[in-house]
């Protein structure tokens, strides 16, 4: 997997492992406890690895991956880079109160243009719902870039314990 200079939103990969979920699973926690700079935490298949509460900032990143066994001898890992649940959350809710508010406001401005009222008010929130919207793409830009050096901490460390490199990403 190649993170380049442009990461997206929430940057999705898949890894075929030639080993069973569990030893992968395993090794994974046998890495965290020899690891001070991160934590990790496991959920049955599931691995979350995030940077210590105490070095974390708003925009820092977790990775979620998920260890899947189709057989006794292979594996698939899937992999999640993503923001904080909450500021994920956040969010995702700034962006649906800003459509809801945008549509309302460009029905309503509809509205009053229909019956001949005025509708500047209407007109002017509707544009400034636009204006917030890419205030907030901007602020995201910026937290992704604030966060794309523990980006490659996380990844780094996943490859150190799986002892390969990114080429099998499917």
């Amino acid at each position: 997997m190649s993170l380049g200079d442009e990461i997206e939103l929430r940057p999705r990969f898949k890894l075929d492992l030639n080993e069973h979920n569990k030893i992968v699973l395993d090794r994974f926690e046998e890495h965290a406890i020899n690891t001070t700079n991160l934590v990790v935490s496991r959920l049955d298949n599931h691995v979350f690895i995030r940077i210590p509460k105490a070095k974390q900032h708003f925009w820092s990143p977790q990775l979620h991956l998920e260890v899947v066994s189709f057989d006794k001898k292979t594996a698939l890992l899937s992999g999640l880079f993503g923001p904080n649940p909450t500021v994920w959350t956040m969010f995702m809710f700034f962006h649906f109160i800003i459509a809801v508010l945008f549509i309302g406001f460009v029905i309503w401005s509809y509205t009053n243009f229909r019956l001949e009222k005025s509708f500047f008010l209407q007109t002017v929130v509707a544009v400034f719902m636009v204006v917030f919207w890419f205030g907030l793409y901007i602020a995201g830009r910026l937290g992704k870039n604030a966060g794309k050096e523990e980006m490659m901490q996380l990844h780094q460390f996943m490859e150190r314990v799986l002892n390969k490199k990114s080429s099998n990403v499917i």
